[in-house]
């Protein structure tokens, strides 16, 4: 299957875990029909939000098994495939495809010496093993290996599969216009926490893939912004900036996350696999008071409410 043209807003997910670090398989469904009411174009799971690289094989199968059962050909779901070894990322990707997923995310595995023809080589092992999509996650800042908008197209023009781009180095814009330029026929997704998701789409991109407590804002931006309103995409932005700042802190982001998904009622624990410390009380604190600030309390905290609340008033009056 050649990658057809993918836009919008992709969600991704926590793993959830109960207090003792096991996989809480019960909370699976919970996230998935949560996702299912916010909105969004797709949902992405086993990445790195997911804590993938503290996941064994057989927890990754229950994982997918739980969403996709749950999901079932209501939304497509991107499953990260990323690992050192071109071998587990072919079985991974095989594993992901039996399983029912739209596609696969696939970043670089950490090379000694990141080459070109050995990014290829890797890349187009997974390409000729499946038949659906690959994402290529280009993320410089968590796999160290930088990939040129050049390589990027030049991968997409002779495997087609490879034509979904998550490009997440920093700073994002230049380079998704560069891509644009070179591979019109791409899709370019975002990413970021959605950091920079006015101005990607200003130079170009289709859409976002990315983990956020609040995925409906975003809905709700890209929506106005392909509907040819700027003016309230923006708006929506500039409302909620604080929020997509404060997810984003680095070292903290994914607790922070998990813990907006449990009180929103996605997944029963925010628990994080260790070795991770815990929120510090004071950031607990700064969380709820930006949530009271923004108003995201009670009713607001249902993904339905909270988007039809935000495509009716870009402001919040």
């Amino acid at each position: 299957m050649t990658a057809e043209r993918t836009g919008g807003v992709w969600n991704i997910v926590p793993t959830p875990f109960l207090p003792d670090g096991t996989l809480d398989e019960r909370s699976l469904a919970t996230l998935a029909n949560f996702v299912l009411a916010t909105g969004v174009t797709g949902m992405t799971i086993l990445a790195v939000l997911g804590e993938a690289a503290k996941i064994g094989d057989d927890e990754r199968a229950r994982v997918i098994d739980g969403i996709l059962g749950t999901t079932a050909g209501r939304m497509p779901v991107c499953v990260g495939v990323t690992h050192a070894s071109t071998d587990r990322a072919v079985a991974y990707a095989r594993e992901a495809e039996r399983a029912g997923a739209h596609s696969v995310m696939l970043a670089p595995p950490p090379l000694a010496r990141p080459t070109d023809a050995a990014l290829r080589r890797h890349y187009l092992a997974v390409t000729e093993a499946i038949t659906i999509p690959v994402v290529v996650q280009d993320h410089p800042a968590s796999s160290g290996v930088l990939m040129t908008a050049e390589f990027m197209a030049a991968l997409a023009e002779e495997a087609p599969r490879a034509g979904i781009v998550k490009l997440e180095d920093e700073p994002s814009p230049p380079k998704v216009r560069k891509l644009r330029e070179l591979a019109p026929g791409v899709s370019i997704l975002g990413g970021l926490g959605g950091a920079m998701l006015l101005e990607e789409l200003a130079a170009g991109a289709d859409g976002t893939m990315t983990g956020f407590g609040f995925p409906e804002v975003l809905v709700a931006i890209v929506r106005r912004w392909f509907a040819g309103d700027a003016d309230g995409a923006a708006l929506l932005f500039d409302r909620f900036a604080t929020l997509i700042r404060f997810e984003s802190q680095p070292f903290a982001s994914l607790a922070i996350r998990k813990l907006v998904y449990q009180r929103r009622g996605a997944i029963a624990h925010p628990t994080v696999r260790q070795p991770v410390g815990q929120l510090a009380p004071v950031t607990v604190e700064a969380l709820d008071w930006l949530l009271r600030r923004l108003r995201l309390e009670g009713p607001m905290l249902e993904p339905g409410a909270l988007l039809g609340d935000l495509l009716r008033d870009p402001v919040g009056h």
